[in-house]
């Protein structure tokens, strides 16, 4: 199991690449959710307004 963490020395490069990867993949999901959201929100804002 620890040579699985720590890969011959390499593992702090390989974990964190995962790692800043996996972040990056959960933000690209989240980020559109977000805006779409927001953009229903100023839609409905928008719509009482008139």
């Amino acid at each position: 199991m620890t040579e699985l963490i720590f890969m011959d020395g390499h593992g702090v490069y390989v974990w964190s690449a995962y790692a800043l990867s996996f972040a990056a993949l959960v933000g690209l999901g989240i980020w559109p959710l977000a805006s779409l959201r927001a953009t229903i929100r100023r839609l409905k804002e928008r719509g009482e307004q008139q």
